[in-house]
């Protein structure tokens, strides 16, 4: 069996078999590949990147160039069991209303986050006084991709501003990983370097 990495793997443990799935910023096709083999997900991929669609086409998956923060608007109320958008929503221009298309074209919503309340991320810019980098957080100030970073917390008020319901969350640090039925206990905010929800409208 493919082995992934964990926090794919985590997502992935979220899908039931037999799905009907779309992966939002796949990148190269890891997660979307490993569903469809071992989940037998009826799986499709959007991608903003054209090199890391090639790379998805040429391992034979279904995926499509496009950019979250202006096709989603294409897809038609609850065309998937399961939309899933993994390390992505801080990239994009309107997390808000990334989230309330992702819940209008899905069932069942799958959003991983790296979390910007983890202690360490706390030291650094108490002690430096610069934006931190962690191996979740692994690029400088001035190169990375994510604007809208948030912590747990953040997510959580979003979500119950906008009325969805998390099922489950997947909390995971360097050598550990917790589940909760629903939210996090509040201490994961500190603790936990990124977060996986299970989200239902």
């Amino acid at each position: 069996m493919t082995t992934l990495r964990k926090d794919l793997n985590l997502i992935a443990d979220l899908v039931e078999n037999n799905s009907k799935v779309i992966d939002v910023g796949c990148g190269n096709g890891e997660l979307i590949n490993f569903l469809s083999k071992n989940k037998n997900a009826k799986i499709q991929g959007l991608e903003i990147n054209q090199k890391k669609v090639n790379q998805c086409v040429a391992k034979g998956l279904s995926v499509i160039q496009g950019d979250a923060d202006k096709d989603l608007g294409l897809y038609p109320d609850n065309s998937f069991d399961y939309v899933i958008l993994s390390q992505t929503i801080q990239a994009t221009i309107e997390p808000k209303k990334i989230l309330i298309e992702l819940t209008r074209i899905g069932k069942k919503v799958i959003v991983s986050i790296p979390n910007f309340g983890f202690w360490k991320v706390r030291l650094d810019l108490l002690f430096k006084g610069k934006m931190p980098i962690t191996s979740k957080l692994n690029s400088t100030w001035f190169e990375t991709v994510n604007i809208h970073l948030c912590t747990i917390s953040d997510f959580i008020d979003l979500s119950d501003q906008l009325n969805l319901e998390i099922k489950q969350t997947v909390t995971i640090s360097s050598n550990k990983q917790k589940q909760f039925f629903g939210k996090p206990n509040k201490s994961e905010n500190i603790f936990a370097e990124e977060a996986i929800f299970l989200i239902q409208h």
